[in-house]
């Protein structure tokens, strides 16, 4: 029913849009792994802050942007920031199928994609803005990022990315494919055969460098130095990657 939809602020990108950022689809992917009932609305990045400030206090934690998607809005009129948040209120809301918040391992794997992704970043950030970002959010993005780094994002990608950038992401990638292993006798996620939201995170990692660039992406299935076992997992979460542009 129209009155009990979800509304899921996501962040655009070039024509048509479809999901990509790491970050709203955790949100996302829980959404699609739930069946609930929701719907899209597409925000550029200078958008976000401006539409929103007048509805949710500002991210509090330090180093943080004060407004980000994904941003959620329930059918009781009230918003919510922050992938987690989000997960938490969902999870206490509809809490079926049961995505293990709790369990140590989302812990786990959060704390190394957080770590794993931005170590990636040298290989990636200049081909999201050409492939991706959209032109409304392209001169606010850019701008952020190479005042950032100091240097331009195809001059960050020739000086940190190639090995240096794998290199520095080889420990987490290689300690995920541990924590994937330990149970894969009995299925293809974190806990075996139980969807937990330790997959929701590394799902959204894989299929971010996916829509970023492919061949990017299939090196990283090179690196973890288990490909088999990432591709067994990333095709039993593809159910819920495919509701991806509404």
């Amino acid at each position: 029913m129209g009155s009990e939809q979800i509304t899921l602020f996501d962040l655009a990108s070039q024509a048509p849009n479809t999901s990509w950022s790491l970050n709203t689809w955790k949100t996302r992917m829980l959404f699609n792994y739930k069946n609930l009932d929701y719907k899209t609305e597409w925000v550029d990045y200078p958008e976000i802050a401006p539409r929103f400030s007048v509805h949710i206090p500002p991210n509090d934690g330090e180093g943080q942007k004060p407004y980000t998607l994904p941003i959620v809005q329930f059918p009781d009129g009230t918003y919510l920031m922050e992938s987690g948040k989000i997960a938490k209120s969902i999870e206490r809301k509809y809490p079926s199928p049961n995505v293990h918040l709790d369990s140590p391992i989302v812990h786990r794997v959060d704390a190394l994609v957080d770590k794993c992704m931005p170590a990636t970043h040298p290989n990636l950030l200049y081909k999201f803005s050409q492939a991706v970002l959209s032109e409304k959010s392209y001169d606010y993005w850019v701008g952020i990022y190479t005042e950032k780094f100091g240097m331009s994002l195809d001059e960050y990608e020739r000086r940190l990315g190639g090995e240096k950038s794998w290199v520095a992401a080889l420990p987490y990638l290689t300690e995920l494919t541990s924590l994937l292993k330990e149970r894969q006798a009995e299925g293809p996620f974190f806990l075996g055969k139980d969807v937990s939201y330790a997959d929701i995170i590394w799902a959204g990692a894989l299929i971010f460098v996916k829509r970023v660039d492919e061949n990017v992406f299939q090196e990283l299935l090179d690196r973890t130095g288990a490909r088999d076992v990432h591709e067994r997992f990333f095709d039993a979460c593809a159910p819920w990657l495919k509701r991806d542009s509404y």
